[in-house]
C-alpha cells in the first residue's frame, strides 16, 4: 500500500519516531512529505538528521499535510485543537495516538471543520516495528480513511479495527501488555538466577525462549494450549511446571491484570 498524501505529526516523541520510521521503511511515503512539529528544537533537528523529514516547532507547519497523527500528551490535546481549529478543512484526516482521549472530545474540539477522525491504541513495540494498535473510526471517517490509517500502523507492526468502546480493553490486553511481559521475563531470569545459573546465560536462555515461543505460535498457527501440550510430557519437567503456575493462579493473575488495566483505563478517560 502506498499513501500519496503528505503526513504531519503533531508531537515528535518516541512513539512518533516510530510510526516515522516505519513509514519510510515501508515506502507509504517519502521522508520529505513528513513534517513534524515539536516544542523542543533540538528534538526537531534530530528528526530531521536522522530521518530527513521536515520538522518545526509551530503547530500550523503541518497543516499542510492531508493527513496529520497527534502524539501529543492528553493533558494538552485540548489547547492542541483550540490552535489549529481554524486553520483545519474537511480536507484533513486526524489520527489520535493519545490516551484516553475519547473521539467525541476531538470530534468536538474540531467541530465544524468537517475533518475526520481516527483514534488509535498503538503500544511500545512499535518502537522496533512490532507494535500491537488498536483503531476506532470517528462518526465521519471512511473506509479510505481506516485504510490509509491501518496501513500506517501495520507499518509498525499489526492493528486491528473495533468500535471505540472496546479501545479500554485494547489498552488493558496489548496498552499494557509488554508490562506484563517484561515482568514474565524478568522472573525468568530471575528463576534462572535461583537454579544457579549465570546471569547473562539466564537473560539469553529467557529473551531467546520468549522471542521463539512468539515466533512460533504466530508462524504454527495453532492454538497456544495445542503448543502447550507438545512440550508436556507424561510425568514430566514440565507438567510438574505448569502444576505448580495452576496452583498459583497464574491465569487467573493474567486475567485479572488485564481486567484491572481496562478499568482503570475507562476511569482515567472520565477523568478527561
Amino acid at each position: 500500500m502506498k499513501i500519496v498524501e503528505n503526513i504531519g505529526f503533531i508531537g515528535g516523541g518516541r512513539m512518533a519516531e516510530a510510526l516515522i520510521k516505519g513509514i519510510i521503511q515501508a515506502g507509504l511515503v517519502a521522508a520529505e512529505q513528513i513534517c513534524v512539529v515539536d516544542p523542543v528544537a533540538e528534538r526537531c533537528s534530530f528528526l530531521h538528521e536522522q530521518y530527513g523529514v521536515n520538522a518545526s516547532g509551530r503547530n500550523d507547519f503541518v497543516l499542510k499535510a492531508e493527513i496529520i497523527i497527534l502524539a501529543v500528551k492528553p493533558q494538552i490535546m485540548g489547547t492542541v485543537l483550540a490552535d489549529i481549529k481554524d486553520k483545519v478543512d474537511k480536507g484533513h484526516l486526524f489520527i489520535s495516538i493519545a490516551a484516553g482521549i475519547t473521539l467525541s472530545f476531538l470530534e468536538k474540539g474540531l467541530a465544524g471543520t468537517d475533518s475526520r477522525v481516527v483514534r488509535v491504541m498503538p503500544n511500545t513495540p512499535a518502537l522496533v516495528l512490532a507494535g500491537a494498535s488498536g483503531l476506532s473510526p470517528g462518526k465521519d471517517a471512511t473506509a479510505p480513511d481506516m485504510d490509509i490509517a491501518k496501513g500506517i500502523f501495520d507499518a509498525v507492526g499489526q492493528s486491528v479495527v473495533t468500535a471505540e468502546t472496546y479501545l479500554d480493553a485494547v489498552t488493558g490486553l496489548s496498552g499494557s501488555g509488554p508490562a506484563y511481559v517484561f515482568s514474565f521475563i524478568e522472573a525468568l531470569i530471575d528463576a534462572g538466577l535461583k537454579v544457579g545459573l549465570a546471569r547473562n546465560d539466564a537473560e539469553t536462555l529467557a529473551l531467546q525462549t520468549v522471542y521463539g515461543s512468539v515466533k512460533l505460535a504466530m508462524e504454527n498457527k495453532e492454538h497456544p494450549a495445542t503448543l502447550r501440550a507438545m512440550v508436556t510430557s507424561p510425568g514430566g519437567t514440565t507438567i510438574a511446571a505448569l502444576h505448580k503456575m495452576e496452583k498459583a493462579g497464574f491465569q487467573g493473575i493474567i486475567m485479572d491484570a488485564v481486567e484491572a488495566a481496562t478499568i482503570r483505563s475507562r476511569e482515567l478517560g472520565n477523568l478527561l
